[in-house]
């Protein structure tokens, strides 16, 4: 489904005509909450970069939602993942920022910067796999979303333009019944595909006899 088709489709079903602006709030109010919701495995990507040595912050990527993996590269070559924690437990392992040596963790210390620890003794290069935030099906017209699971986005979209109309509390709540169907769905797409790739994922496959 695209932009074009999806506008059709809230009015035909509201059975109520929205101005541009009305629809696409509606529409982005529903993309925000699903890609906040859900850990798609099509919206990945991987970007290289820098630690600078005796800095402990790595700016992260603008259209970053969510970390897959972070990972160190030293002057061998040799990749060493990290592991994420949260930034009290960074502030009670590495209250020294002097301290450096080869990362071990990170955390999200705000919305645009992670912190890692130890502080990096070195240039080291950087690897991470996240989950991104794509462009909006408002301005694209075609997405992800929209072509393999509009249902989702069709009955988020739905659910706002419902609440706009203050709708009848039954009425908003059979939307969003559906709304949380399409979201149960699409994660459980999302879980199965990453089970498939347990590679990437950093799983282990044990021959089954």
């Amino acid at each position: 489904m695209n932009y074009t088709e999806l506008k059709i489709n809230i009015q035909d079903i509201c059975e109520n005509t929205f101005t541009d602006d009305q629809l696409a709030m509606f529409t982005q109010q529903a993309e925000q909450k699903i890609y906040n919701t859900v850990q798609i495995p099509a919206l990945r990507k991987n970007v290289t970069g820098t630690l600078t040595d005796n800095v402990k912050y790595l700016s992260t990527p603008t259209d970053f939602l969510w970390s897959y993996s972070l990972a160190v590269i030293d002057a061998a070559g040799a990749y060493h993942f990290l592991l994420n924690k949260d930034v009290n437990f960074m502030r009670e392992a590495y209250p020294n920022p002097t301290d450096t040596g080869l990362p071990k963790h990170y955390a999200y210390f705000d919305d645009d910067t992670f912190i890692v620890g130890p502080t990096p003794d070195s240039a080291y290069g950087s690897e991470l796999h996240y989950g991104y935030y794509p462009q909006s099906i408002v301005i694209a017209n075609t997405t992800w979303l929209g072509d393999e699971f509009d249902s989702a986005l069709l009955n988020g979209a739905l659910l706002e333009a419902i609440r706009f109309m203050k709708g009848e509390p039954d009425i908003i709540a059979t939307y969003e019944k559906m709304y949380l169907h399409s979201i149960t769905l699409l994660k459980t797409l999302g879980d199965g595909k990453l089970r498939e790739d347990t590679y990437r994922s950093g799983q282990f496959r044990i021959p089954v006899s």
